[in-house]
């Protein structure tokens, strides 16, 4: 049990600290919206992706608050019996504060009859966490229909220039010449807020570590840690490809096809890595299939597993993935005897198919448009996108059928799909 000045000494220092903390570059995300709603707001994602740095940028709107951190060392032991005191010390040092912030509240068992509590007494919530599964089985339970969610990922393309200081308006010829050599930066370096400020990859190999370590081997009792790291570089490695249970567990010599669905499943559950499904109508069949994994960053891929000859177009796949997902999107991927590498899915419908292609020329092209073409045709959509490095192009095909290759920057600038889901 914490004591009472115990915890004040922890809770000054934190609160301190994290006032000092920069606000950082502005996410796409509506404060606003947000701390109008009377509802508990839950930031979600990897670690070290700025879900702090968010908390900060709510704290500076909405005057006095409580903070606590509970990944600090310092707490190691807080349990739920500890939190009467916590807030016997919250209104010591903060009378008549509402809004209370709380930073990775999964660290915490049974945290969210605290969190449910407080907001019944009116508390303001808002809180992060970095395991998906842990809350959402806690949210799902005790707190449906009292939150708003937001899943945090690396900075977007659009958040990355907005830290480099680049305007994309006024495109000039010189100013497209910019964005485009910042777009391949990002490619391969990804959207870690911590890398771009350091500029060292030792920074995303001890946070890949940290969460297959802290988050996922202590948390779960995984014995067999050598074969557990073993898969997760060779999926790292392996991005965007094809696999199955099975397949990997034959690749890897992995004893059972269940083992490498619980690892790949705490993996997504840290947000490390995602499964895209081949698109059925049967549930069944379709989690029966085939998937392809993408991971969250590919700065951290890079910077973790081994890189072969061709990996740009692979790392153009991903990158497309990833903000299809920070946009909210359920997306999957469709082969039959041809492939669409991207369907979106809005209310149950097939609504846009997209593939992607650094370049489109004599070799690849009638595979890539008949593969989206086939995709189009069967959910009946009058147009389709093949998002490229750098080539556009708009097509009219029979039919009233239109293609569109655009390249990823502007698509990634433009917000062309869909926007943001609410």
């Amino acid at each position: 049990m914490f004591t009472v000045n115990r915890l004040e000494e922890v809770l000054i220092d934190q609160k301190e600290a994290f006032l000092r903390r920069d606000l950082g570059v502005p996410r796409e995300v509506d404060l606003d919206r947000y701390l109008g709603s009377s509802h508990i707001i839950v930031v979600s994602g990897i670690r070290r992706c700025g879900k702090s740095t968010l908390l900060r940028q709510f704290a500076e709107k909405t005057g006095d608050f409580l903070y606590v951190n509970l990944d600090d060392e310092r707490l190691f032991g807080f349990e739920i019996g500890d939190f009467e005191n916590l807030v016997l010390v919250f209104e010591k040092l903060h009378p008549g504060a509402r809004v209370m912030l709380i930073d990775e509240v999964q660290n915490v068992e049974h945290w969210e009859r605290f969190v449910r509590r407080v907001h019944d007494e009116g508390y303001k919530v808002i809180l992060t966490g970095s395991n998906a599964h842990l809350l959402s089985t806690e949210l799902g339970t005790r707190l449906t229909g009292r939150y708003l969610q937001i899943e945090l990922f690396p900075f977007s393309f659009r958040e990355y220039l907005r830290y480099k200081r680049v305007e994309t308006g006024n495109l000039t010829t010189q100013k497209k010449a910019e964005i485009l050599n910042h777009f391949d930066s990002y490619l391969e370096n990804g959207g870690f807020p911590e890398f771009h400020t350091i500029g060292d990859e030792e920074v995303l190999r001890r946070t890949y570590e940290e969460i297959l370590f802290r988050d996922i081997v202590a948390r779960y009792g995984i014995r067999d840690v050598k074969m557990f790291r073993q898969m997760a570089r060779y999926l790292f490695s392996n991005f965007t490809k094809e696999a199955s249970y099975h397949s990997l567990k034959n690749a890897l010599g992995i004893r059972s096809a269940m083992s490498v669905r619980s690892y790949a499943r705490y993996m997504e559950e840290a947000y490390l890595l995602f499964e895209m499904f081949n698109y059925q109508h049967s549930l069944k069949k379709q989690y029966a299939g085939t998937r392809k994994f993408f991971v969250v960053d590919n700065g951290m891929r890079n910077a973790v597993s081994f890189r072969f000859s061709g990996d740009w177009g692979r790392m153009l796949e991903n990158l497309v993935f990833i903000e299809l997902k920070r946009r909210g999107l359920s997306v999957y991927f469709w082969r039959e005897d041809v492939e669409c590498d991207f369907l979106v899915e809005k209310k149950g419908r097939i609504v846009e198919a997209i593939q992607c292609s650094c370049a489109i020329g004599e070799k690849n092209r009638e595979r890539e448009i008949s593969g989206l073409l086939a995709a189009m045709d069967r959910w009946k959509i009058d147009s389709g996108m093949i998002i490229t490095y750098t080539q556009e192009e708009e097509l009219d095909l029979p039919g009233g059928r239109k293609v569109r290759l655009i390249p990823a920057w502007k698509w990634l600038t433009g917000n062309m799909l869909l926007s943001r889901q609410p």
